[in-house]
């Protein structure tokens, strides 16, 4: 029969010799050169726990140890495992008691007198696989906990049914001025000055919690969260963004009507000079000294004229591409 030749490295905590044998004949049955540490009580564990890593792949937990028992013995053992897997070795065959180790976190559950090579190698290989993807769902966990505190964007997930917020981000919190406790009190409309509209894509108006009303583009989506359907809202401020346009806006006006004056008000007497000026130029009876000094002054309202086009056409320049 072939074994498996993968190194694999086990805590057995059992008091009885006579199990710890049997249970050391099944393993290698299975496995070709696997690696034991034998404990016979909780305080050898214990003292063994700085050398507790991530390679060590089961720890297997007989829960009648002369030093501690039961459900006191699975949380302590708990507390240094560092999640590794942990299954459960017990001669007893109480199912509500297999049941209460399960939902406190043990792996597996084996009777003794049920054991055989067979079950025992079967529970390493599935525990070792499912506590490899658990790693990896935690892994995903955290991730989305990181993007989600550590998002810029003010991020909001409240109750579908009840409008009670579940949960809100750091960037929430600093932008409305509730602590994360006060935010898990409120309902989404606590933020919303007019009624909530159920676009994915709108600009509404929030207040915070000093009164002050922003600006905010709210995008939502609906999730499932711990369990229940909930609603996700990306709250971003463009509160400044929208003032900064209102300023370019009025800007552009007053462009609009320096434009206006330029032409219309300024240009008008300007005319009327350079007319004037054309007049005097004209006239037979102008003396030439006087034609000189008209010239001059012809020259530089002909300046002045292009200077003001010019200002003309740069203002509605800046006004079309504002």
């Amino acid at each position: 029969m072939l074994k498996d030749k993968k190194n694999y490295t086990l805590l057995v905590v059992e008091d009885n010799l006579g199990d710890f044998i049997l249970f050391e004949e099944y393993l290698n049955e299975k496995i070709e050169n696997p690696t034991l540490f034998h404990f016979q009580t909780f305080k050898d564990l214990f003292d063994f726990k700085e050398r507790i890593t991530t390679a060590i792949d089961i720890i297997f937990l007989d829960l009648s140890l002369p030093d501690k028992n039961g459900t006191d013995l699975i949380i302590e053992v708990q507390k240094i495992s560092k999640n590794i897997p942990i299954i459960v070795l017990t001669g007893h065959s109480d199912f509500s008691f297999a049941t209460t180790s399960l939902a406190l976190g043990i792996s597996d559950y084996l009777l003794k007198d049920d054991l055989n090579s067979t079950t025992l190698y079967k529970s390493i290989v599935y525990n070792i696989e499912r506590n490899k993807n658990l790693v990896k769902i935690r892994e995903s966990e955290q991730l989305y906990s990181d993007l989600f505190q550590l998002s810029p964007i003010p991020i909001c997930v409240y109750d579908a049914k009840t409008s009670v917020f579940l949960d809100v981000n750091a960037a929430a919190v600093q932008l409305y001025g509730y602590s994360h406790e006060e935010f898990l009190k409120l309902t989404v409309q606590t933020l919303f000055v007019d009624e909530i509209e159920e676009n994915t894509n709108n600009i509404v108006t929030h207040k915070k919690k000093n009164g002050e009303h922003i600006f905010v583009d709210s995008r939502s989506n609906t999730i499932i969260f711990n369990g229940k359907k909930a609603k996700i809202i990306l709250a971003n401020d463009i509160t400044k963004s929208l003032n900064h346009i209102k300023e370019i806006e009025l800007q552009n006006e007053k462009l609009k009507e320096i434009a206006w004056t330029q032409s219309h008000v300024v240009r008008a007497p300007l005319s009327q000079i350079l007319g004037l000026v054309q007049l005097v130029l004209d006239d037979e009876s102008t003396t030439e000294e006087t034609k000189e000094l008209v010239g001059i002054l012809n020259n530089s309202a002909q300046e002045l004229d292009k200077i003001i086009k010019e200002i003309i056409h740069k203002s509605k320049e800046i006004s079309c591409n504002a």
